[in-house]
């Protein structure tokens, strides 16, 4: 029980972080400033971006980083579009949606090619599962009602023959409630990112059946690659910026590079401390769990945005597919030239 507790109260740490203040990057000389709005800096989808300013890649593209946190990535999503930010660190569907409302926004480089989520089923309540047929009128936890957990239930019920209403769909955050939520017994299984999933599995209240931190469960799920956190902003601020883009794009590539050819446990150390939850082990650990979601080189697979507009349109019923230029969300050229650039960490 004490180790349980333990657990909780790393995780409500790290969930406290979403409310801090600004973190802040300082260049030398006549730097180009920039400021970056992301939901949830300390969280694993985002790695790459803690890298690149903690290893100090945005300060040698002659970037001045401002890099503000906020509660979420529609909050996020919301500084930008409210200008009081130029870029996101975000999902990368985003940029889709915003397009369908009339709104043009473009993903510059990839942080993540998968999901990076976590479906397990508890070992206490759900101790004999063998399909998703078992799932049939249990709870299921997702992070919210509508969020990206929720839409990889949907497509995991649809793969099997069931329907949403099969089962009954509770929020559960992506904090320590979700965590409790699943020990206490109020939900029979769950679907979140880490560190959640990484705490449940390594004390083995939970059983993975669906791992979209890897690229295999990710294709097997969605039917092709599922691009997901990413850099984007207007297509304005593109237009206008092509120096701190390339800069920007260049800096995440090192980062994404970096955090592939580094071991865990070292990558531990080159983190805040406040990310470790208190537990330097367990964070290599979930970081361990995720490599293989995370993008190796910043580049979005020529299917992933088709793949991601399906997801979409499979979600929302009402979603207008036939109004959407995928062309104009997306693009590899920064990511190629800064690829170019460093081949290698």
């Amino acid at each position: 029980m004490s180790m349980h507790r333990r657990d909780l109260l790393k995780l409500a740490a790290a969930g406290s972080m979403l409310g801090l203040a600004p973190a802040f990057v300082r260049a030398q000389g006549s730097a180009h400033k920039v400021h970056i709005a992301v939901g949830g800096k300390a969280l694993i989808y985002y790695l790459p971006l803690s890298a690149a300013e903690q290893l100090g890649y945005f300060r040698e593209e002659g970037l001045d980083v401002t890099i503000s946190d906020f509660a979420g990535g529609s909050r996020a999503l919301q500084a930008v579009v409210g200008g009081s930010a130029d870029v996101v660190s975000g999902a990368f569907e985003h940029t889709i949606s915003l397009q369908s409302k009339g709104q043009f926004y473009r993903s510059l480089v990839m942080q993540g090619r998968a999901p990076m989520i976590g479906f397990g089923v508890s070992t206490k309540t759900l101790p004999d599962y063998k399909d998703a047929a078992d799932l049939k009128g249990k709870k299921i936890g997702v992070t919210a009602p509508g969020s990206s957990t929720n839409m990889l239930l949907s497509f995991f019920l649809a793969r099997h023959g069931m329907k949403i209403s099969d089962v009954a769909v509770i929020g559960v955050g992506a904090g320590a409630g979700a965590v409790a939520a699943l020990r206490s017994g109020q939900i029979d299984a769950i679907l979140n990112t880490d560190p959640v999933i990484s705490i449940l599995e390594q004390s083995g209240d939970i059983k993975i059946i669906v791992d979209t931190r890897t690229v295999r469960d990710t294709l097997e799920i969605f039917g092709g690659n599922m691009p997901s956190s990413c850099l984007y902003a207007p297509q304005k601020f593109i237009d206008g910026n092509a120096e701190i883009v390339q800069g920007l794009a260049n800096a995440i590539v090192r980062a994404d590079r970096w955090v592939h050819a580094t071991p865990p446990e070292q990558i531990v150390e080159a983190m805040p401390e406040s990310y470790r939850l208190g537990d330097p082990a367990l964070y290599a650990f979930a970081i361990g769990k995720n490599i293989d979601g995370l993008s190796p080189d910043g580049l979005v697979a020529q299917d992933g945005p088709e793949t991601a507009l399906k997801a979409l349109v499979a979600y929302n019923a009402n979603f207008p597919a036939d109004k959407i230029d995928l062309s104009k969300v997306w693009t590899n050229e920064y990511a190629q030239r800064a690829g170019e650039k460093y081949p290698h960490v």
